[in-house]
């Protein structure tokens, strides 16, 4: 063989290296302080029968980082200190542990990516925390964990993402928490939180805080949002402030008392779903500019159960999935929407319990099979094909007494009727 050539010397001078790199890296010992934390976060969890993620943790082994579940190192130093901690294995058959998170996790001071999967683990979020300067990402979900979302949290300079939901945590989340230079994935949801929420000065992306107790208006927020969830709380006040959000693909504020007209911008294909309902939300369906939005294929806007008014607009013809009903909307259904049932776009049209006077079907065959269109309980006799796909919820009748629609348009000769929410 010719040692004699560079190209082929440099080669196995690369493969020598790479050898001895491999050969230390397997002398290496993890962490002294590592172990001896991980010693103590096994002490304070346990394994739910049926669950075996612990029976690989055996602290007799020479190298955990290779053999423990949940575990990844790398080498820092003159040691492998662990970076990634999962508990649990996250599969469906797993029920998952049980015990309660140890303050020794923060020992694991290099440690970028803590997660605990599902299971039935208590107590609360040790404040320790706190002191894992270097974690990305915090994910402690659909446990039984109780107590405050620690305020030093708010420490983490480096945390992108933070999940704490599907708990038991109570009281507020921390206004500092909000103001982290690099969190960009906030989830807080299905927890008994509560209180106002503070203004979002990070460039989040994400924001779920969906079925908490949160009361207040919606607070300022960034531009970056794309994602946000405020559904089944008790928040109230107008949603003027999301005019600017111009990024968003998903509104969920159904559930709540927001009030006011709902602002025109928010009605653009780009935004879907769309979900409002059950709000006391008022004005009209507007249009949004002098083209119609071309809404597709698994577009949802729900606006149901609020208190809209006046005649549609064409802007939501052609959503897939529409629902309407339960409010004070009048005059005809547009052509728009007709067409667009028929043509199979719109599958779900839901205009039950109004004030509409009128729909021109003309003389066409039956809808197509996929179409679900109910207009009962409106201030006409609908078509045939505008009931029997009307879900239970739409009662028997078919359409409204003429005393109610004539009361709602003149509403001084029936006291308030005009004026109350559909039921």
């Amino acid at each position: 063989m010719d040692m004699g050539n560079p190209t082929l010397s440099l080669f196995f001078l690369l493969i020598f290296l790479l050898l001895a790199s491999l050969s230390q890296q397997q002398h290496l010992k993890i962490s002294a302080v590592d172990l001896n934390a991980l010693k103590t976060i096994k002490a304070s969890l346990t394994d739910i029968p049926g669950s075996t993620f612990f029976s690989t943790w055996d602290f007799t082994s020479p190298d955990p980082c290779s053999s423990f579940s949940g575990l990844t190192c790398s080498r820092i130093s003159s040691a492998l200190r662990v970076t990634a901690l999962s508990l649990g294995t996250g599969l469906s058959d797993s029920p998952g542990l049980a015990g309660s998170l140890s303050p020794s996790l923060s020992q694991l001071t290099e440690l970028t990516q803590l997660v605990l999967f599902p299971g039935l683990v208590t107590g609360p979020i040790p404040f320790q925390l706190g002191r894992l300067t270097t974690v990305r990402v915090i994910s402690l979900t659909n446990n039984r964990l109780t107590g405050p979302v620690p305020t030093s949290l708010s420490a983490l300079t480096n945390l992108h993402t933070l999940d704490l939901s599907y708990n038991q945590l109570t009281g507020s989340i921390p206004p500092s928490l909000t103001k982290l230079p690099a969190l960009k994935v906030l989830i807080l949801a299905s927890n008994s939180l509560s209180g106002e929420l503070p203004p979002v000065s990070t460039q989040l992306l994400h924001l779920d805080l969906k079925r908490n107790r949160f009361n207040g208006p919606l607070p300022l927020l960034p531009l970056s949002l794309r994602y946000l969830s405020v559904s089944q709380n008790s928040m109230r006040g107008p949603l003027n402030g999301l005019t600017s959000l111009s990024k968003l693909v998903y509104l969920d504020l159904s559930m709540n008392h927001f009030s006011g007209p709902i602002p025109a911008p928010l009605f653009k294909p780009t935004l879907s779903p769309l979900l409002l309902q059950r709000n006391n939300l008022s004005g009209g369906v507007l249009p949004v500019g002098p083209t119609r939005p071309s809404y597709g294929e698994g577009s949802v806007v729900d606006l149901s159960h609020n208190m809209l008014s006046g005649e549609l607009s064409p802007v939501l013809a052609g959503v897939e999935n529409l629902f309407l009903n339960n409010n004070h909307l009048t005059g005809k259904v547009p052509h728009e929407y007709v067409e667009s049932v028929y043509r199979g776009s719109t599958k779900t049209l839901y205009l039950q319990h109004n004030y509409i006077s009128g729909v021109s079907l003309g003389a066409r065959a039956a809808l197509p099979d996929t179409a679900s269109l109910c207009l009962s309980y409106n201030c006409m006799v609908p078509p045939s094909m505008g009931l029997t796909a009307c879900p239970a919820s739409a009662g028997s009748q078919i359409s409204r007494p003429a005393w109610q629609c004539s009361a709602f348009k003149n509403p001084s000769s029936k006291g308030t009727l005009g004026i109350m929410k559909s039921n």
